[in-house]
Formats: structure tokens, sequence, C-alpha cells
């Protein structure tokens, strides 16, 4: 017996209407739907490994402003995403801050680095 999974495709503008069908052991059998190789691989990673980008904020000591903008550096597993966000909520850097700036290194051992979206001056 087959399962379907639908999914939106958000890997480039169009959104398309995305259809997996999976094994009994969960094995991708087909993918419809996409119009762009990259629907395809997006509705594989979907059903086997998801990930999103992570963003968010940070206090800053010492700055121009109290907060500083951060994101991951590559996208993190959908499952970690919380424990990723209360890590965050934690962590205050002193200023200056450099864009790109890795503020937390492998967070929560999910080989993603958390990085300054943007330069924060000392006052």
């Amino acid at each position: 017996m087959s399962e379907e999974r639908k999914f939106i495709c958000v890997s480039c503008p169009l959104g398309c209407g995305l259809t997996v069908t999976l094994d009994d052991a969960g094995e991708v059998l087909k993918v419809e739907g996409n119009t762009c190789a990259r629907g395809e691989s997006y509705a594989r990673s979907e059903v086997k490994d998801p990930r999103r980008v992570f963003a968010s904020t940070v206090r800053v000591k010492g700055g121009k402003l109290p907060v500083c903008p951060i994101r991951s550096k590559t996208p993190a597993p959908k499952g970690k995403l919380s424990e990723i966000a209360r890590a965050v909520a934690e962590l205050e850097v002193n200023a200056p801050v450099k864009i790109g700036q890795v503020l937390i290194h492998n967070v929560c051992g999910s080989d993603v680095d958390i990085v300054a979206s943007r330069d924060l001056a000392a006052v």
C-alpha cells in the first residue's frame, strides 16, 4: 500500500502543488506536479529531512541598537527549530557585531551555524 503526501514547493516563485507517492517503507516512488527539477529535489528532502532557514534577533550588550538580526547560515532541521529558538533566546552578544559573524557554532548539535545578519557598532 502506498501513501501520498501533498506539498507546495517553495524552491522557486511558481509554488507548484506537488504530490509525492511513498512506498510502505517511506521511500519516494514518484513526484508529480513540479515544473522544474528543483521541485523534485525539494519534495524528496521534505519527506526525508525537512529543513527551514531560522531567523530571529539576539540581544546585544553595548551596541547602538539593543538587538541584532540573525539567521541560520544554512537551513536547519525542522524538528530542531524550537530547540534552536530557545538557545538563541538565551544568547546575548557583545558589540560590535559583524555581518556573517558566527554567533553560535553547531547550534543544538544541528551542524548549522547561527550568524549575524547585519553589522552593529558599539556605542
